[in-house]
């Protein structure tokens, strides 16, 4: 949001249109405000990640933004429409709380849930066959769903968010309860609908898949966005790391160093100067530092999410990773 005209801009890279827009959303349930004053603004084909802990309000807000509930103050519109109400059969939802009928017959979930969306069951088999067999499911198109593993039955309700083929798909904590390899298929079944136009936008409190994936990121914790923009700028927030390792350890190119620089081991370790690297090259060469290597290393999204939400909310997302308390 611009502060000094009080607009919200998407991504100033992309200049699609947008699939959602919210202005300072806010809900609030027994006294505690859960979601205080959100702003997003998401990109037709980009996919989208809202980031933070349990609890931080990631879950409420995409419920607002669905029409599940309705925000006690702020504006929202979703695929153009002011009440997404209205454009619900374009889009795909997943929910955290997963839940299948265990009796049905895989495909025939897939169509159950298709068919809620407005598309005829015959269609919906059909397309539930196509689907399972596409991502490596052609195996257990009639068993249960009760006969299948955790991560094929919750590839299967996501196969059912996609049946009726939305333009926009949401995903709460998609990933939770997948094992590594079923994460990696995920990641690439999203990568895919993004190429095929669809928008997409999930939640999680696993950096690393908004990291890998995401053109854009929200960060949220305790209810507010502090950040929502490129992932590149989130990084940017942190300077650049120079990394440096010298044949010598004395002379008049120690001078050349910035301040702050600390050596660890066989390498030095400072803040790229903001003049760059060439000024910096030029002076120990000249002071014959012998170098033997420098890197530039940028600082990871994990980093920027500590600079940004802080030490404490970043504890509570690796809590949430590993089980522990925070």
């Amino acid at each position: 949001m611009d502060m000094a005209t009080g607009e919200l801009h998407a991504d100033p890279a992309l200049t699609r249109d947008l699939a959602i827009e919210a202005r300072g959303l806010v809900k609030t349930f027994d006294g505690t405000r859960a979601v205080d004053g959100v702003d997003l603004a998401v990109p037709e084909g980009a996919i989208y990640g809202i980031l933070g802990p349990n609890g931080a309000g990631k879950t409420t807000t995409l419920r607002m933004l669905l029409g599940i509930i309705d925000p006690d103050e702020g504006y929202r519109r979703v695929l153009g429409a002011a009440n997404p109400q209205h454009v619900a059969r374009r889009i795909g939802y997943l929910p955290e709380e997963r839940g299948l009928y265990p009796s049905m017959k895989s495909y025939e979930a897939i169509a159950f849930m298709g068919a809620l969306r407005g598309v005829p069951l015959a269609v919906g088999r059909s397309r539930g066959r196509a689907l399972m067999q596409e991502h490596g499911l052609g195996h257990a198109v009639e068993r249960q769903i009760r006969q299948l593993s955790k991560g094929m039955a919750q590839t299967v309700q996501l196969l059912g968010t996609l049946v009726h083929e939305p333009k926009l798909v949401v995903l709460d904590e998609p990933f939770s309860g997948l094992d590594a390899i079923n994460q990696g298929h995920l990641e690439d079944l999203i990568r895919g609908l993004a190429d095929r136009g669809t928008t997409v936008i999930f939640s999680t409190h696993v950096i690393a898949h908004a990291e890998r994936l995401c053109e854009g990121i929200a960060i949220i914790a305790g209810g507010k966005v502090p950040f929502a923009g490129r992932v590149d700028e989130a990084r940017d927030r942190i300077p650049a790391q120079v990394r440096l390792e010298t044949r010598k350890r004395g002379g008049p190119w120690r001078a050349a160093l910035p301040h702050d620089a600390r050596r660890v081991g066989d390498f030095w370790y400072f803040p790229l100067p903001e003049s760059g690297i060439e000024p910096l090259l030029r002076a120990l060469i000249d002071g014959d530092a012998g170098i033997l290597s420098l890197s530039i290393e940028r600082a990871g999204l994990h980093d920027a999410f500590v600079a940004i939400a802080g030490e404490a909310a970043a504890r509570d997302m690796v809590a949430n990773r590993t089980g522990e308390p925070a």
